[in-house]
């Protein structure tokens, strides 16, 4: 859908207006809900997101946890980092500019999900 690349100086919630807006572009306006991390609470990131009709959920631990505990929705986003690091540009970072590196992030998840939809294709 969308990508935006920040340095790890940056704090993230200061960017989530330009990323909703980037999500909103390349969707048509059609996305309503996103998942984040705790990473993303606060009124700030929440009236960002809504600015573009997006409502911001902020995915967080359950109040008595033992172990390792699945968040819901937050495997998905691991699952995909997972499937990023397939590809041997992703894993380090040989990329001088930030938008080399969103657009061969924009390029790997194409690749995966052409083959997704290969594999689909052939199931009858």
């Amino acid at each position: 859908m969308a990508l935006h690349v920040t340095p790890a100086s940056a704090d993230g919630r200061a960017e989530v207006g330009q990323l909703a807006r980037a999500v909103q572009a390349s969707t048509g306006q059609s996305v309503e809900l996103a998942y984040a991390d705790q990473g993303y609470t606060g009124a700030r990131a929440a009236e960002a997101a809504r600015a573009y009709s997006i409502e911001l959920e902020v995915v967080k631990l359950p109040e008595a946890r033992r172990g390792f505990v699945l968040l819901p929705e937050r495997w998905v986003v691991e699952r995909s980092f997972a499937w990023a690091s397939r590809f041997r540009r992703l894993v380090k970072g040989y990329e001088r500019y930030a938008t080399t590196l969103a657009d061969l992030h924009l390029l790997a998840f194409a690749c995966i999900i052409l083959k997704q939809a290969a594999r689909l294709a052939a199931d009858p």
